[in-house]
């Protein structure tokens, strides 16, 4: 027997003493009736049941919301900033304009060009319903309520227009070395959206807890935090005969960090 609920989507078969009884849905706790089995059961795999299952649903939960883990749904009536190429749907008067050279200023125009920073945004600008995905990483909002916070240009998908960003240079020298250690800082009150690749890890950092953190693992972290470079670039990294972690980044003070299970490879350790 089939239980289905209509609130959330959530599928699964479950024992013949349960038909015709109401029970509470364990993933949104909503109250299911399950019918009598077989007519059900015979229609699991109907185009209706499918679009049923997978249509688009109303969470009333703002401006960006999560359809899933791994789309997100912006309702817009103003403009955002989106990554290029994460366009999957919209619905509406929207209009997108690619991020052009001069559109933040000369200054950051120069910073593009002299970091490389692989960050290409897209002005989203209109009434609808604007539907955006990374390649299949998951998605989480974040609320910025006057706060900053630095997030990794791969891993930024979208921000509202008011957000001040700034490119940032961690360390000039490292960042050469390494092919370029820039993310960008977002400040003020909207919302920003980033992607992982699976689930995030959020670390707390205390004057007496510092946290050390890959590169290509780290995601984010608090506008609080100044992250130090750590090299360590020896005969033996050379020869091969390094630990495999030549560039690191020490995190120190008051925030925190995100990490995700994964190494996106941006950085050339030898």
């Amino acid at each position: 027997m089939l239980f289905n609920c209509g609130n959330c989507g959530l599928t699964r078969e479950v024992s013949e003493k349960f038909a015709n009884k109401t029970v509470k849905c364990p993933k949104c706790k909503a109250s299911v009736n399950i019918g009598a089995g077989t007519p059900q059961d015979n229609h699991r795999y109907s185009i209706s049941e499918f679009i049923k299952r997978t249509s688009q649903k109303d969470k009333g939960q703002g401006k960006f919301e999560l359809e899933s883990e791994y789309l997100l749904e912006v309702n817009l009536n103003d403009l955002v900033w989106t990554k290029m190429g994460s366009m999957i749907a919209y619905l509406g008067n929207i209009k997108f304009t690619r991020e052009g050279m001069l559109e933040h200023g000369v200054t950051k125009l120069l910073k593009q060009a002299v970091t490389k920073e692989g960050l290409k945004l897209t002005k989203a600008e209109g009434q609808g319903k604007l539907y955006l995905a990374d390649t299949g990483k998951k998605i989480s909002i974040l609320d910025l309520q006057g706060e900053s916070i630095f997030v990794n240009g791969n891993d930024l998908l979208a921000f509202e227009g008011q957000i001040q960003w700034d490119i940032k240079m961690l360390k000039k020298v490292a960042g050469m070395l390494a092919g370029g250690l820039f993310n960008i800082k977002l400040e003020g009150n909207g919302m920003v959206a980033i992607s992982t690749h699976h689930d995030p890890l959020t670390l707390t950092v205390s004057p007496n807890k510092p946290i050390v953190t890959d590169p290509n693992a780290t995601v984010a972290w608090s506008g609080t935090l100044a992250p130090e470079i750590k090299t360590d670039l020896s005969l033996k990294t050379f020869l091969g005969r390094g630990s495999g972690e030549s560039i690191q980044m020490k995190f120190q003070g008051q925030g925190f960090v995100v990490v995700q299970p994964f190494e996106e490879v941006y950085f050339q350790s030898r």
